[in-house]
């Protein structure tokens, strides 16, 4: 299904929340064929097919989490040294949102993104737009079991605290995969790496920063998680991931 028709098949069932109250969607306006065009011109890439018939029909929406908003204009958010052109769609209330990280070479609205800010982690959510409106829907479906609460409430703390999936770069360098060896062999002996091109809900990384740089080329995609010393990261495993590096190198209090 597309995103307008997920959201339209919710409207038309009955969403009830974890304590038994009946929960009712208070859609925003579809854009203008003005505004369409105006943030088509904001955005780093095409507006796919889909995603134009959505926003021609809702731009967003109350009634799950504290704001579903597909344009981002009401949800402040700026992280470029991980998001380049990150697309903030969704908010929870406590500073925290779930963020499309578009590209110029972007086909469609994924992967997706929740960025946290206590713990301050950046975990993966959703490959598309229509995985993550499924699952915020299920959030008001009995038994109530949701990705999106997996990740926003039970992985933060384990992400931050444990670090899971983090490569040395002496491991990177001799793995035989040559993305990974490659990318590795640009960046310096204090980087770690963590591969999130096969990434599942959850899987992630911490980002508490102090001072950041960038540097890309025609490879593969990367983010960098600061904690004690420099990492980067892999997010995504869409074709989009496979064909640009990008590498923040940071120096570090830790």
């Amino acid at each position: 299904m597309t995103p307008l028709e997920i959201i339209r098949q919710a409207q038309a069932g009955t969403l009830i929340d974890e304590d038994g109250n009946v929960v009712t969607l208070e859609h925003f306006p579809g854009l203008s064929n003005k505004e369409l065009q105006d943030f088509a011109d904001q955005v780093p890439c095409g507006i796919p097919p889909e995603i134009a018939e959505l926003l021609g029909a809702c731009s967003g929406f109350y009634g799950t989490v504290e704001q579903v908003e597909f344009t981002g204009k009401d949800l402040m958010f700026e992280f470029e040294q991980v998001f380049p052109y990150g697309l903030p769609i969704a908010a929870d209330g406590y500073g925290n949102l779930w963020v499309v990280d578009q590209h110029p070479d972007t086909t469609r609205w994924g992967p997706i993104y929740f960025a946290c800010h206590d713990a301050p982690v950046i975990l993966y959510q959703a490959d598309s737009l229509e995985q993550f409106l499924g699952e915020l829907f299920r959030m008001f479906e009995p038994p109530h079991q949701s990705l999106i609460n997996d990740v926003h409430e039970d992985r933060l703390a384990h992400v931050w605290h444990t670090n899971p999936g983090v490569l040395s770069h002496e491991q990177c360098l001799r793995s035989a995969d040559p993305i990974l060896s490659g990318f590795a062999g640009e960046l310096g002996e204090s980087f770690q790496i963590i591969d999130l091109r096969l990434a599942k809900p959850g899987d992630g990384f911490s980002w508490a920063a102090t001072s950041l740089g960038c540097r890309s080329n025609a490879s593969a995609s990367m983010r960098c998680s600061p904690i004690r010393g420099r990492r980067a990261s892999f997010p995504g495993s869409s074709e989009a991931r496979v064909r640009r590096t990008v590498a923040w190198r940071r120096c570090s209090r830790f």
